[in-house]
């Protein structure tokens, strides 16, 4: 008999003190540690101490809980990056990380102390930890101006993240214009406009994400060629004038009929040969990873909207046929992040 499962006791501490894990990541990240590291490591405890205003035993802890971790190294009472968070500082990336980690620690980690019962309900119970009107985060985030910022920022980070798999797998070659459909702060029409520069781009998303968007426009020199549009993507008709539309970290927020619905928008908006283009993390067919996709659904359990979640690749691909598209085509990102996208032609 085939024993399922190969959890092992080192496996189950870390399951089982997930929670602290974080924290403790996130406590390196907000005291400094890991930027003071790479800029004047190797220091011993005495000069994180003084480096950081920590007392010893506030560092010990800190310093004990990262090194178990594998976020740092001691080597002769010296503490150090791990290689990998080094090099990320080195490449610019470390600041995305910090940002999400903010984001899970402000957003994301409140509302999964509700996944129990966002799962008995089978609903978003984790949204009454956000304060306003509305039955997604997204109507909430508009009365909580603080947070609404720091929630769009963080999504940048996260697109900024996966960005290169949109713009790798993405060719708009003989595309004139693209719809991105719930763009945000434009983000990523920002990113496909600069590598593609025959192409145009509108945006159409709620006003706050859009006030966003026109400044960071402006500030790359695009507002040429990326257009913002407000308007609510299930009852305002898409504009016209398109030949491709962009599903962008979008379909992974609304129920199966509310995607099949913007899909059928999309097919009837787009001329002979317009093609669609979803972009996102997607689960596996089989059912039993990535391991990202399956911890990155919590938060879509119990936060953004009632029906969010992290779709599968074969799901997407029944949408789209039973909208009306007849060629699609899979292009997985090859990353650590489970992020691609599926093309398909009208």
């Amino acid at each position: 008999m085939t024993k399922a499962g190969s959890v092992d006791h080192e496996d189950l501490t870390r399951i089982l003190f997930g929670a602290s894990a974080f924290h403790l990541l996130h406590a390196g990240c907000e005291l400094g540690l890991f930027t003071r590291l790479f800029e004047e490591g190797p220091l011993t405890t005495e000069q994180v101490c003084a480096g950081l205003k920590l007392e010893p035993r506030a560092a010990q802890i800190l310093l004990l809980g990262t090194t178990s971790l594998g976020l740092t190294a001691c080597h002769s009472r010296r503490y150090l990056n791990a290689e990998l968070i080094d090099s990320m500082i080195s490449d610019g990336t470390w600041s995305i990380i910090e940002d999400i980690v903010r984001f899970q620690e402000r957003i994301a980690m409140p509302a999964a102390a509700d996944l129990v019962e966002a799962l008995r309900q089978n609903t978003n119970v984790g949204l009454r930890r956000i304060p306003g009107e509305g039955g997604d985060l997204y109507h909430r985030l508009a009365s909580q101006p603080e947070l609404e910022a720091l929630f769009y920022r963080c999504m940048r980070s996260w697109s900024r993240l996966s960005n290169p798999v949109l713009v790798d797998r993405a060719d708009l070659s003989g595309v004139s214009r693209v719809l991105d459909v719930g763009g945000g702060d434009g983000v990523n029409a920002i990113a496909l406009a600069e590598a593609n520069p025959g192409t145009s781009f509108t945006v159409v998303d709620m006003p706050g994400a859009l006030d966003i968007a026109e400044r960071r426009i402006a500030e790359r020199g695009l507002g040429d060629r990326i257009a913002v549009r407000a308007g609510d993507i299930f009852t305002d008709d898409f504009p016209a004038g398109h030949d491709c539309v962009l599903f962008a970290n979008q379909l992974v927020i609304w129920s199966p009929e509310q995607n099949a619905a913007l899909l059928r928008k999309a097919f009837d908006c787009l001329p002979p040969g317009g093609q669609v283009l979803i972009f996102n993390a997607f689960s596996d067919d089989t059912g039993d990873g990535p391991l990202y996709a399956a911890l990155d659904n919590v938060y879509f359990a119990t936060l953004p909207a009632p029906n969010s979640t992290l779709y599968h690749w074969g799901q997407y691909e029944e949408w789209l046929r039973g909208a009306g598209f007849r060629r699609v085509e899979r292009l997985p990102g090859g990353t650590w992040t489970p992020h691609g996208v599926l093309r398909a032609w009208k």
